[in-house]
């Protein structure tokens, strides 16, 4: 079991190419013995945004502060605070904050993902997605 405040896990950089002002937190993971998902908080400061990249699996989010858009191959749609959304295996996204106060979400993802199978879409970036 693990219970602590959010605020007592390391708040980690997002380091991939194409990200700006975004960081990242591990709320629960395999380290604390969780077999099946991971749970993620996101924090993006205002005109921040994770890179535009695409992966064999899902994201479910919920927005907890702030708000932004999702971008996708159809455009930005903007969420906000209270809105849940699921992002699809496969499709292209990026989160940017759209507004003046820091954006706050959870993203769960599947512990069994294949960090290989994630790629930047950006051209001019190298590598591979490594915490996003």
């Amino acid at each position: 079991m693990k219970l602590t405040n959010y605020k007592n896990i390391e708040l980690e950089e997002v380091i991939m190419e194409g990200a700006k002002s975004a960081k990242v937190r591990w709320l629960i993971s395999q380290k604390d013995g969780a077999p099946n998902f991971a749970t993620r908080m996101f924090e993006i400061d205002p005109g921040g945004f994770t890179p535009y990249h695409a992966h064999s699996w899902e994201h479910e989010n919920f927005i907890v502060e702030g708000e932004g858009a999702l971008t996708t191959e159809d455009g930005d749609i903007p969420f906000k605070v209270g809105d849940v959304i699921y992002v699809e295996p496969f499709m292209k996204h990026n989160y940017k904050n759209t507004g003046k106060s820091v954006l706050k979400f959870l993203c769960i993802i599947p512990n069994d993902r294949k960090k290989e199978e994630k790629k930047i879409i950006n051209p001019f970036a190298s590598g591979v997605a490594s915490n996003c």
